[in-house]
């Protein structure tokens, strides 16, 4: 019976199936003999591919009696990782916690024997007599020990680690399973009611658990780094060939080499420990004491190394820099998350509220109470002297942090076409060397050579044919562009990704603060009134002192730093525009100590003293009655505040206003979200008409609502949850907000439309909003017609379905045909008016379309232009859905909502500062969108080097292969000079210099090829090969012709001679063909600039063929007797002509191979027919086939229902 495997993070981007293996002494005598049989040499091979001596030597067992496994993630690579086992000499009782004697039980009293669904996939053969590590039951973690061990009293436990993750062994489960913090399967209330502290014991025993609190980045050492590099294959083989260059007697060439691979060596070694000393010092904490407080309100001071989940800590006063992620459980903090986020506005966060019993805690749903390691807390408030208090729930690499550190140091691997390929193309090589061994060992068989000999010439063909630089010369374009994009202000954390750049055909973007200016003006503020929504203020002291200008004063979280109000700039704008002050009386760090933390009021309003209150020795001793009979200044204080969230798409406030006896509760948000909570008789009846309004006029607008709270007192109110009070809310009014474009992005917009790569704005803002925005920048064509897919979850009695909405096209004012605009709307200068047309899509429906209409999401996806009201989860979806499709996608964000998609985008880039986000493989300085079209351009320009590089290359080695069997066929060689001058004087130089070119000012609407093997450039590449080989057999024959030429004859033996005639003309005219191609693979326009703008390239190639034309008419004698020469006199000028003749001949073949024949659109055309490609390779493109097949799709006015009918429901289009 096959053994079951092992199955860790079902279902998720780091899945992983694992196979477990146990040692075998037998397999392990085998693998020591293997060693000596084959002079170390499989450990070599092993140490390469670890998972082969595993498969060979060790004997697959269960998934619970391995002592190893190999592991496979979603992209095919193995990992071997051994199990661990530990033992733990504290006892660990607590809330969460425990090590029980048996399995763990339920609260019903029954044993925990759940499966998950993945488990069909897990070894069940587990024996009762072993126990091992964690399981989650309903309400804690349970510690599991083995019994099977020497002492009865040990408790050991056996786990995983695999790229800083640590996996548990469950027997309930008869499953590693990954080892979760408090961050999982744990109620909000716990945090209330059970978690009061670890004490020593359980410290201890937590800590073997979940290790040290630290995320550590290993520096490792020169001699160590240099050990790793040696082993590598491409320098085992350098170090193979330059052994047997140095038996063969080519001692200047093998020294030459050796010298530039110790460069490369200390180079790469310098680059990687400079990198990794960088992410080091980066994530690096400095020991710091930490205040931790356990059972009984007992203190104790530990190092931040030591935390583990459960500990609860004081929040210093005059703040921190986090270094764990923490549940806030009381006061508030001023915290920077610049180092998650990329944005350093201060966010408040507030302490965990209080939540129904079953409400499970979720960090991304509760982020703004939770304090995430690597922010840095500003500064604290609190009650009286009562500290800020945090419940550790993650640490080490289980925190954000060092979530966002592993996904550095472990990149998923670029699945790009060109990568994949160039394998193949080496193994292509790889076959053509076995093809010159052959025919090598057949020459020298025919000529008597030695056996010694006949060993050096075939592995001498190897190091020609598969050259040693090759992957070196790959990352010349990516390195030189990645310089170039720092100088302008880009900076690239992964190399790899610009040459995906240069593939790229769709960019999305983030609106607010990447299209648009990052600050909101007031432009007006809209109280509703009887009448409705019609009168609009443009200076708040035109309103009337009430609800309206009461939530624009409180419902925001600002604060006081220095003096200075700091916060949300929509909230800064609009508090600025009240001309109300904000006060916080009291220290800093103590500002809870008063009747109100937070205290706003207008501009006439006093602050309320002691001597209005005759007897009362402070003012915090004031009675809330006395307060409320005292005639005193209007002003409110701010009780507690329900912090923004984007999920929810609202704020809320309670507060309390001085002479008042209730608290009122005073909201913003989304206008169709706060009218969702309001009772709807407070609604004007032109809601809907005046909102759409502003929104298709580019307004961003923010809906107000007020509701009073009679029966809550000040302790209910640190205790209600925001569902219980943000419900049956009075609609107050609307404030409109204008955020304007920057001045670049309409110009980049349209450089990318004109460039053929498709643009998306991918929004949290108003849908209206959006496409007013995307019609004005470009995304959306001026006269294009706009749809909104509007999506609805199934309900009782009906399905799921799809409203396809038509929008208004708005007035455009145009310099040219207006009236053409008017006559026909839809129709797009030079387009199908039928399939003239883009899709919005808003977050909700999304969700709906995601879970109900799969089907229907190549077509949205393909059409739409506009995804709004999108959260950050639903980015990335959108962005892998378009990486289905088989587009290039680059994203482009802000990189406060934008982390996700800009990690899973094939480019994601960060508008923030360089030093403070870490989410993006690109990020800019520049806070612009003009950075975009500057990563495309060297993009392409990267690409386009690496192909010209990687078949350069190739085709110098197949050019030296058959110069080395031509002469072989006559008894001769090259020499060892020979071999120094080509390979370290034309081709080292060329090669590192070609990458130089800078890229092209221009982006065209063509993309560079992005397949090595495609059938064009495999024409292109054989077309070349057989130009050339006819050039050198041509010359050969020609010079055999000659009635001075003097055949070799080698002598029986001994080795080949390298002073002939034959090797000196090969030599000569090889020489030329080497520079040939450099110059015809360095091409400019329409990816890079001009040869001639490469200056040292140009120079290096002009010098390369004067030298060349001097050794082949004029060579001195000196460099005759150095490259071992025979001197043809000038007596022969004639041949030397026709040389020269043919080397032309051939630099002019290859220019009109390169391109006038593989890049022209007639060859295209060509190349398609025959290989009969009727459908593209795309599959967005064949999308945009079939729905040009189905003029009727969207059916306008129609439902669309989940059973892929259309329910005959017709709407009207609006």
């Amino acid at each position: 019976m096959p053994h079951k495997k092992l199955l860790l993070n079902f279902g998720t981007d780091d899945q992983l199936v694992g196979t477990g293996y146990r040692l075998s002494s037998v397999g392990t005598i085998m693998s020591y003999v293997l060693a000596i049989v084959t002079a170390a040499l499989s450990i070599l091979v092993f140490y390469w591919k670890p998972n082969w001596k595993v498969r060979l030597f060790y004997s697959k067992c269960s998934v619970q009696d391995a002592d190893l496994f190999i592991l496979e993630d979603k992209y095919h690579q193995n990992f071997v990782v051994w199990v661990i086992k530990q033992q733990v000499d504290s006892e660990l009782e607590g809330p969460h916690f425990h090590w029980p004697n048996s399995q763990p039980v339920q609260p019903n009293g029954k044993l925990n024997r759940s499966r998950s669904k993945s488990n069909e996939f897990f070894s069940s053969d587990v024996s009762d007599d072993r126990q091992a590590l964690i399981s989650d039951t309903e309400d804690n973690v349970t510690i599991y020990m083995d019994s099977d061990l020497e002492s009865a009293n040990a408790k050991i436990f056996r786990y995983l680690d695999h790229h800083n993750v640590r996996y548990i062994w469950t027997p309930s489960n008869s499953n590693y399973e990954r080892l979760h913090g408090l961050d999982t399967g744990v109620k909000c209330m716990d945090f209330h009611e059970k978690f009061e502290g670890n004490d020593e014991s359980q410290r201890a025993a937590l800590e073997v658990v979940y290790g040290k609190n630290e995320i550590d980045v290993e520096v490792k050492s020169y001699g160590k780094l240099f050990v790793e590099e040696v082993l590598n294959p491409f320098y085992i083989f350098q170090i193979a060939s330059i052994g047997l260059w140095m038996s063969d007697n080519y001692y200047y060439y093998a020294a030459t080499i050796a010298f530039i691979s110790l460069i490369s060596i200390a180079i790469s070694l310098y680059e990687t420990k400079k990198q990794a000393i960088t992410l080091h010092d980066m994530v690096k904490t400095p020991v710091e004491p930490t205040n931790t407080v356990s059972k009984d309100n007992v203190k104790k001071t530990i190092t931040n190394y030591e935390l583990v989940p459960g500990d609860v800590i004081e929040i210093p006063a005059n703040g921190c820099m986090m270094l764990c992620d923490a549940v806030l459980m009381s006061g508030n903090c001023i915290v920077n998350e610049a180092m998650l986020t990329g944005e350093s506005v201060p966010v408040t966060k507030t302490p965990l509220p209080h939540t129904r019993a079953e409400e499970k805690f979720c960090p991304n749903e509760y982020k703004r109470h939770v304090l995430f390691c690597g922010t840095q807390v500003l500064q604290t408030r609190y009650y009286g002297n009562a500290t800020v208090k945090a419940t550790v729930i993650r640490t080490g690499f289980q925190t954000a942090k060092g979530e966002l550190i592993r996904s550095i140091m472990y990149p998923k691997p670029m699945d790009f076409k060109f990568y994949q390929e160039s394998i193949r193309f080496i193994l292509v090589l790889a076959a053509i060397a076995l093809v010159g061994m052959s025919f090598t060992i057949y020459i020298m068989t025919k000529y008597h050579q030695s056996m010694s000999v006949v060993i050096k010439r075939v592995l001498d063909i190897v190091t020609i044919v598969v050259p040693p630089a090759l992957p070196a010369a790959m990352t010349v374009g990516m390195v030189y562009a990645q310089r170039r994009l720092k100088t302008a202000g880009i900076f690239c954390i992964s190399p790899p990704r610009i040459n995906l750049c240069g593939k790229l055909k769709l960019f999305c973007f983030d609106k607010t603060g990447t299209l648009t200016e990052d600050g909101l003006d007031l432009w007006g503020m809209v109280p509703a009134l009887s009448e409705g929504l019609h009168q609009v203020y443009h200076d708040s002291g035109q309103l009337p002192r009430g609800p309206f200008i009461s939530a624009m004063a409180t419902c925001h979280s600002l604060t006081r730093m220095g003096g200075e109000l700091n916060g949300d700039p929509l909230d800064l704008k609009m508090f600025e525009a009240t001309h109300w002050t904000l006060e916080e009386p009291g220290e800093d760090t103590s500002r809870f100590d008063t009747i109100m933390p937070t205290v706003v009021r207008p501009p006439e309003g006093r602050e309320p003293t002691v001597e209005m209150f005759p007897g009362i020795e402070s003012a915090e001793h004031i009675p809330m009655s006395r307060l409320q009979s005292q005639q005193s200044p209007y002003e409110i204080g701010i009780v507690k505040q329900f912090t923004f969230s984007s999920s929810l798409q609202r704020m809320s406030v309670i507060t309390r206003t001085l002479g008042k006896d209730f608290m009122e509760l005073y909201a913003k948000g989304a206008p169709e979200k706060i009218t969702s909570l309001c009772l709807p008789q407070t609604i004007p009846s032109d809601f809907a008409e005046v909102l759409k309004g502003y929104t298709m006029q580019g307004f961003r607008v923010i809906a107000l609502a007020h509701k009073p709270l009679h029966d809550l007192s000040w302790i209910q109110a640190q205790r209600v949850t925001r569902d219980q009070v943000e419900v049956d809310m009075t609609f107050t009014g609307l404030l409109i907000m204008q955020n304007s474009l920057k001045p670049e992005t309409t110009p980049i917009i349209k450089l990318l439309n004109e460039a053929n790569i498709r643009t998306v704005m991918v929004t949290g803002d108003n849908i209206l909003t959006a496409v007013s925005v995307a019609r004005e920048c470009s995304i959306i064509g001026r006269r294009q017609r706009v749809i909104q897919v509007q999506a609805s979850p199934p309900a009782a009695n009906r399905p799921a379905q799809i409203e396809w909405v038509s929008h208004e096209v708005p007035h455009v004012e145009s310099e040219t045909t207006d009236h053409e605009f008017h006559d026909n709307p839809y129709q797009d200068a030079g387009g199908d008016a039928a399939q003239d047309f883009c899709l919005t899509v808003d977050g909700k429906s999304f969700a709906v379309l995601m879970d109900h209409f799969s089907s229907l999401m190549p077509r949205i996806c393909l059409k739409g232009a506009v995804f709004a009201r999108m959260g950050p989860e639903q980015k990335a979806q959108l962005v892998e859905q378009l990486q289905a499709l088989g587009y290039g996608v680059g994203m482009c964000g802000d990189g406060a909502n934008d982390c996700s998609a800009l990690k899973a985008a094939h480019a994601g880039i960060s508008l923030s500062e360089a030093e403070a986000s870490v989410a993006s493989p690109f990020t800019s300085k520049i806070p612009n969108i003009s950075c975009v079209p500057t990563v495309i351009r060297e993009g392409r320009a990267a690409l386009t080097t690496s192909f010209g590089c990687f078949k350069y290359m190739g085709l110098y080695s197949l050019i030296q292969f058959v110069s080395v069997i031509l002469l072989y066929w006559a008894g001769s060689n090259l020499g060892d000079t020979q071999f120094l001058y080509i390979d370290l004087l034309i081709t080292t130089t060329v090669a590192i210099l070609m990458g130089h070119t800078h890229a092209y000012h221009k982006l065209v609407a063509q993309r560079p090829r992005g397949g090595l093997l495609s059938f064009s450039s495999m024409f292109a590449l054989f077309a070349q090969i057989i130009l050339m080989t006819a050039v050198q057999v041509a010359t050969y024959l020609y010079l055999q012709k000659q009635y001075w030429f003097v055949k070799n004859v080698p002598k029986p033996g001994g080795d080949f001679d390298t002073v002939t005639y034959e090797t000196t003309v090969v030599f000569i005219v090889s020489s030329f063909q080497y520079i040939t191609l450099a110059v015809n693979y360095s091409t400019g326009p329409p990816y890079r600039k001009r040869i001639w703008t490469n200056k040292p390239f140009f120079i290096s190639a002009i010098l390369l063929t004067l030298l060349s034309l001097l050794l082949l008419f004029y060579p001195p004698t000196f460099l005759e007797n150095f490259l071992t020469m025979v001197h043809i006199g000038i007596e022969h000028y004639g041949f030397k002509i026709i040389l020269l003749l043919a080397v032309t001949t051939h630099f002019l073949g290859s220019f009109i191979i390169e391109v006038f024949v593989s890049e022209t659109e007639t060859f295209q055309t060509l190349s398609r027919y025959v290989r009969r490609k009727r459908l593209p390779n795309n599959k967005y493109k064949r999308v945009a086939i079939d729905m040009r097949k189905d003029p009727t799709w969207p059916p306008i006015g129609d439902v669309t229902c989940a059973e892929n009918v259309t329910c005959r429901e017709t709407r009207v289009a609006s």
